[in-house]
Order: structure tokens, then C-alpha cells, then sequence
């Protein structure tokens, strides 16, 4: 019986040693670590009023998605839909945040599927639906353009918005080459001076400008025949001290203005509407933007059939789509560069984080030309506050407080009626 009872306590003495062993820890797989997402500079507008809401900030780098190139910017083109934009009267925008921007040049460094005609390295122009003031932007590469090897990075940013505005208002619905006048209100901005220059290509044709008096010899120089200072003349008495009417307008204003120049065209001649710059001020209140609004005029048609008149709306954006119309109009355009009858005119260029400072310069009228941001440029440092100018009374206590000998007597202060000397 002992013998049994041993042999049946062996296996069970060595099934608890085993327990008892220390048991090897079983180790996680190895993850591979998280690629580190790539970031940029970017601006981004996060709400609707001042200057104070668009800040500079870090956002992910885009990639390059089917039929879309990613662009590293050179520079980029502020226009009067920014501004709008960050008023919140821009009807076409995205929801806040965002980035705005609606054109840039740069590089392309990043190519997507099915892309066509551009390739990494190419030197390009592009027309964005927002997303380019930034240091890098995803765009479809049917709206992205090959620049001329003469044509500078800035000039580039400046090109594809204004000329093609232009372009296509005179060419398309002002049908300018049948026109023998045209009024082209801020003659001096980047739609105007595109404007001036695509007009200087029909022949016979008087233009007509408006501008403050001290950008008059720039825009007679871009082929403005009569100069019109519209902060101390009537344009509309002006013109017809010259002329009866004139056959063609460029209407950015809005407000009075838009029926102050349908009476002023001639029987079969045409009112391009394309902004609402009467209504963009800092200086405006709600109620002084309303009344703008409310002096704009209603057109009937039962009075535009005896006035032989055609009132005719402009939106770039509304027709982003239709790529065939853009792009032949981008050739004809890079073609007119290409012979020197266009140049783009560059008023000046900002870094991203000055963007207040650009729109700020915009909102004040005070560009000739085209106005810029650039990733690439470092911001200009403040100016250091002047020093105070102490009062000298001031100046008196300190001087009786230093000690003897380290001062001159302090004046008397000058008797009522009696003259300081200087």
C-alpha cells in the first residue's frame, strides 16, 4: 500500500514545483512610433468683425489628393472679398475657422493621381476657392497655371483674380471691342490697373478713371485718359463736360453709385456690376452700411426696354467650375504678358503676420496696385515708441531735486501773455 501511495505522489509534487516556477512575462508587440504630422503657417480667420480675428497659426501640411497638386506659396493676392470675408458679408464662404485666399503662386511639390500638363518643380499662378495664405496649399490642377519664365513669383500672385475679372467682364460681357467709352471706377486698384491695360489693347477706345488726385500720373501712365478725383468731383458732371455718356462701365461700388451710372451710359451701352466697396469701411456703423444698401436701385425691365440699357453682374467664384471658360481665358491672358501689353502693378507685400496691417492698407484706399502677403517674408519690426515729452514742470522739479551744482537754475515759468523762449 506504501508503494502505491507513493508513486501516486510524484506527479502531483511536480505539478505544484511547476506552479511554483516563476513565469516568463509575456511583452507587448512593438508598435511602430506615429509618423510626427507635418505642419505649417497659416492664417486663419476664427470669427467675423476686426482686424484682431485673423491670427497666424500652425495647422496640418495638405497632401496631394486625385487630380489636386500641393503648392509651396510665394506670395499671395488680397482682394476686397477678404475683406468682405472677415466682415461676414461674403455669402460664398466656408463657416469659421478657415483659412482665406483666393490666388498664389508658388512651386509645386507634390503631385496627385490624374494630374496633367504640371509636374513637380513647375512654376505656377492658381486660382483658389479659399486656403492660400498659407505656406502651402492643396489646389485642382485645372486651375493651376504655368507661369512664364519671366514672370516674377509676385506678379504671379497678382495675376489670376484681377485679370481675369477683368478680362472677362470687358471681353465676355462688356463686348469692348464694339465700345468707344468706358468709366472704370477705382482705376487705381488691381482690377482697375488690369482693367487700364486690357483696354489699352482695343483701339480708339477714351477711358475714364476714377482715383484720389495723388494717383493720378500712375494711372495716365497705365493708359487712363481722363483722371477723375472722386473725393472732390462729381464724376458723372466731369464725364459730361467731355462727353454725353459713355458706353461701358465697370460698377465695384454699389449703393447711389449703381444708379448714378446707369443714367450716365449711353442708349446700348452696358453696367458691369462686381462689388460692394461703398459698404466696405471700418468707419461704417450697421446703420450707415443699411442706408447704403437701401440707396441701391431696383432695376425693371419695363423701364431698361426704351433706355436701351444692359445692367449685367459679374462673380468670379460663381463660375470656379467652368474650367474651359477660365483656362482659354488664362491663355489668352499669359499670351497678352508674354507680347508686354500686361503688368501686373505691385503696391506692396506683407508677411503673413501682418495681415492686418494689408487689409488695413486696402481698407484705407492707399494701394496702387496689387497688394500681397508672402510666407516667405519675415515681418518688419515695430518702430519703438517716441519717449514722452516731459511737461516743464516736470523738468523744473527734477532739476531743483538734483543736487548742487549738477544743473542750471530752472526758469521761471513764463508770465501769462509772455512768450517761452524756444
Amino acid at each position: 500500500m506504501a508503494e502505491v501511495e507513493t508513486t501516486k505522489d510524484v506527479p502531483a509534487t511536480a505539478e505544484v514545483e511547476a506552479q511554483n516556477e516563476p513565469q516568463e512575462e509575456t511583452k507587448p508587440a512593438p508598435t511602430e512610433p506615429e509618423p510626427e504630422v507635418e505642419t505649417m503657417r497659416c492664417v486663419r480667420l476664427n470669427g467675423h468683425g476686426g482686424y484682431g480675428k485673423l491670427k497666424v497659426e500652425k495647422h496640418p501640411k495638405p497632401k496631394a489628393t486625385d487630380g489636386n497638386v500641393v503648392v509651396k506659396v510665394h506670395a499671395c493676392g488680397l482682394n476686397f472679398a477678404d475683406l468682405m470675408q472677415r466682415q461676414g458679408s461674403y455669402s460664398e464662404a466656408p463657416k469659421v475657422p478657415y483659412t482665406p485666399g483666393l490666388e498664389c503662386s508658388g512651386v509645386v511639390e507634390e503631385i496627385g493621381e490624374h494630374v496633367t500638363g504640371i509636374e513637380v518643380g513647375s512654376r505656377v499662378c492658381c486660382i483658389t476657392l479659399f486656403g492660400s495664405w498659407a505656406e502651402f496649399v492643396a489646389v485642382p490642377f485645372t486651375h493651376c497655371f504655368v507661369m512664364p519664365e519671366s514672370m516674377t513669383f509676385e506678379e504671379g500672385a497678382a495675376f489670376p483674380v484681377t485679370y481675369l475679372t477683368a478680362y472677362l467682364m470687358l471681353f465676355h460681357c462688356g463686348n469692348i471691342k464694339r465700345r468707344k467709352s468706358i468709366l472704370i471706377h477705382m482705376a487705381a486698384g488691381g482690377v482697375g490697373t488690369a482693367a487700364t491695360q486690357l483696354c489699352k489693347t482695343v483701339e480708339g477706345l477714351k477711358i475714364f478713371g476714377t482715383a484720389s488726385a495723388s494717383k493720378h500720373e500712375m494711372i495716365k501712365e497705365f493708359g487712363v485718359d481722363h483722371p477723375i478725383d472722386y473725393r472732390t468731383q462729381d464724376y458723372v458732371h466731369a464725364i459730361k463736360d467731355i462727353t454725353h455718356g459713355v458706353d461701358l462701365i465697370l460698377e465695384p461700388l454699389s449703393g447711389s453709385d449703381t444708379k448714378k451710372c446707369y443714367d450716365l451710359l449711353n442708349p446700348m451701352g452696358a453696367m458691369i456690376c462686381f462689388g460692394y466697396a461703398n459698404q466696405i469701411s471700418e468707419s461704417k456703423g450697421v446703420f450707415s452700411a443699411a442706408k447704403n444698401w437701401f440707396q441701391g436701385v431696383t432695376f425693371n425691365p419695363t423701364k431698361m426696354i426704351p433706355d436701351n440699357k444692359t445692367v449685367c453682374g459679374f462673380h468670379l467664384g460663381r463660375i470656379y467650375t467652368s474650367i474651359d471658360l477660365i483656362r482659354d481665358a488664362m491663355k489668352d491672358l499669359m499670351k497678352l504678358y508674354n507680347d508686354g501689353a500686361l503688368k501686373p502693378c505691385i503696391d506692396s507685400v506683407f508677411a503673413l503676420e501682418e495681415v492686418a496691417k494689408a487689409q488695413q492698407k486696402m481698407h484705407e484706399r492707399k494701394n496702387i496696385g496689387k497688394i500681397l502677403l508672402s510666407p516667405l517674408k519675415e515681418p518688419e519690426p515695430e518702430p519703438e515708441p517716441e519717449p514722452k515729452k516731459k511737461k516743464r514742470s516736470e523738468s523744473k522739479v527734477e532739476a531743483e531735486q538734483k543736487p548742487n551744482g549738477e544743473a542750471e537754475e530752472a526758469k521761471p515759468d513764463a508770465k501769462e501773455g509772455e512768450k517761452e523762449e524756444p
